[in-house]
């Protein structure tokens, strides 16, 4: 099974010059707390509820910061084509949650999430994986 087959495609993204309110007003509005930042189709980064917490919110930045100023700059990937079971060790073994899913060329196609695949792989390697990531 390969990456493409679990991932989300229906994503929402934020863009480089989107305000601090305006992203966390989405991420509320849609129940998540995680969006990938990118100009154009090319991510440029990601950004999660607890970064606008921790480096906005915490540091005083303005409601209408531009997001790119908090976001995590050369996040981890995965690529449409890569095999599931690899990049699932890959999350458990650099403890992340989520990623953003790239075609060959680079462009932002997707994310692929710890609750996608604990739905669509075998248990085994989700709880695995769960584990890895919650550890300590």
């Amino acid at each position: 099974m390969k990456v493409r087959d679990v991932m989300s495609k229906d994503v929402q993204v934020a863009r480089p010059g989107d305000t601090v309110q305006e992203v966390a007003s989405r991420m509320a509005a849609g129940d998540f707390g995680f969006m990938p930042v990118a100009d154009g189709d090319t991510l440029i980064g990601t950004i999660t509820d607890r970064d606008l917490t921790v480096r906005a919110l915490a540091q005083g930045a303005a409601a209408s910061a531009p997001v790119v100023e908090y976001i995590t700059r050369d996040p981890h990937t995965a690529n449409a084509d890569d095999d599931l079971k690899t990049v699932l060790d890959a999350m458990g073994t650099k403890q992340i949650r989520r990623l953003p899913v790239l075609d060959k060329d680079s462009r932002l196609v997707g994310v692929v999430s710890l609750g996608d695949l604990s739905t669509r792989v075998k248990e085994k390697y989700a709880g695995e994986a769960l584990e890895d990531i919650s550890r300590a």
